[in-house]
């Protein structure tokens, strides 16, 4: 009983614990000001799930909707990498709100336009992929800004943790909304309209971080000596750092077709409606919100233990869509498959923020976004042409299973890792244990033996 007790007492002061790190992230007041912003932007960018794909299936030539909704996917996200490298001399000194208003800026005028001759009827696909890219050349920085502003205003790394946490469940709780928000908007007046909500969310952040942007006279940015090793030295010199990029990159890849096979699947294997579409990822982002907030109780769990749990949950979570055509089972699977997901974002990144100077932190990050963000497009590029060949069912049931064998092949690789230390541990132990005559026992073999011994 007092065992338990203290179990309960432990959890309770854990709880308490928690509650109040949070509380601390939503009164820092730079965050308090930019945070509900973000709230928006993410909402709008919630809807885009389902504009962006459902717009690309509408305006494809005939037979080809699989291909330019691949193309349109990719486009709203490859080009980050493209921007992170060409366009780091330009904002790379910047601050965190400041990376994150000129990537909203960039957004709200490009998916703008994007809006306009969508609803006028004027949007051709090849315009329609093009200005998606211009949207998308920041959002590296953009994206490294928002989590560089809360490294920049939080001091103590729980808080940190946390606030990552609260970032990204911001972003899990607008996909429950936007999603489904954008089918019904999308069924009553079209996706450009949708696309124009979005434009309008991105600009509300733009304004709310140029406000709070700090003057150059009162708070100068200057290349801190120290950051001059460059990002990716600093990435290539932590080999669990390049593990974990690794394995994300891969656990993308095997991601991106979903976004082209699942809006494909509903609207020409289902016969569904965009908001159908819009309740498949509404159900994703339930679960992503309650598994991003639990992210700061895992934080002191085994890194590896996290990442291999979630990449097989998610790929048997995606199990449902591809073995049937039954509804029901797909959301499910979703609603399981966003809860695994959750706090993926937030955990890899406080690993990331750790091992990095805080001068480099931003350019750390946004090396990060550059690397992973190509493998969801590459794989998003990918789907397209593989859902014309096989389906998109059949799409979604080859990224499952390929994504279960990734989690099951880096599960086994650890296990063999972690059994090769221990066994060169106890090797090394021996050897080094001193060599005594029977006749002349030593009074400190005992202590030896057990200094050897795991």
């Amino acid at each position: 009983m007092t065992c338990t007790d203290g179990t309960v007492e432990r959890s309770r002061s854990g709880a308490r614990s928690w509650v109040e790190s949070v509380g601390r992230v939503l009164r820092q007041p730079r965050l308090r000001r930019v945070l509900p912003a973000m709230l928006v932007s993410a909402l709008g960018d919630g809807m885009s799930m389902v504009a962006v794909a459902w717009l690309a299936v509408q305006i494809a030539p005939p037979g080809q909707a699989g291909v330019w909704t691949g193309l349109a996917v990719a486009a709203y996200a490859l080009p980050a990498t493209i921007g992170a490298a060409a366009l780091a001399r330009l904002v790379r000194g910047f601050r965190g709100v400041r990376l994150v208003a000129v990537d909203a800026t960039l957004r709200a005028v490009a998916l703008g336009v994007i809006a306009v001759l969508a609803v006028a009827g004027l949007l051709d696909p090849v315009v329609y992929v093009i200005l998606l890219a211009v949207s998308s050349l920041l959002h590296a920085w953009g994206s490294a800004g928002a989590y560089t502003l809360i490294a920049e205003s939080l001091p103590e790394e729980g808080d940190r943790v946390n606030g990552y946490a609260v970032l990204s469940t911001f972003t899990q709780a607008a996909v429950v909304v936007g999603p489904a928000l954008a089918g019904g908007l999308a069924a009553l007046v079209g996706p450009g309209w949708v696309i124009g909500t979005d434009a309008v969310s991105f600009a509300v952040l733009a304004v709310s971080c140029w406000a709070a942007s700090p003057r150059p006279a009162a708070a100068p940015v200057r290349p801190a000596p120290a950051a001059a090793t460059g990002s990716w030295r600093i990435i290539a010199g932590q080999p669990r750092l390049l593990g974990l990029l690794a394995v994300t990159g891969i656990f993308f890849f095997l991601y991106g077709p979903v976004e082209v096979a699942l809006p494909v699947h509903v609207a020409q294997e289902l016969h569904g409606s965009a908001g159908l579409l819009g309740l498949y990822w509404a159900v994703f982002g339930v679960g992503a919100t309650l598994g991003g907030l639990g992210a700061g109780l895992l934080r002191h769990r085994s890194l590896w233990l996290v990442v291999v749990s979630i990449v097989i949950g998610w790929g048997a979570a995606l199990l449902p869509l591809g073995v049937t055509d039954l509804v029901g089972p797909g959301l499910a699977g979703l609603a399981v498959g966003g809860l695994i997901y959750g706090p993926f974002t937030a955990i890899c990144t406080a690993l990331f923020q750790r091992a990095s100077p805080p001068s480099a932190l931003s350019r750390v990050l946004a090396t990060r976004t550059a690397l992973t963000i190509p493998c969801t497009a590459l794989g998003t590029l990918l789907g397209g042409p593989l859902v014309t060949a096989v389906g998109g069912r059949h799409t979604l049931l080859l990224s499952a299973l390929l994504t279960i064998a990734l989690g099951a092949s880096v599960g086994a690789v650890l296990a063999l890792h972690r059994a090769w230390a221990g066994w060169r541990r106890r090797l090394t132990g021996f050897a080094s244990t001193p060599m005594t005559s029977s006749a002349e026992p030593s009074g400190d073999r005992g202590h030896d033996l057990a200094r050897a011994a795991p």
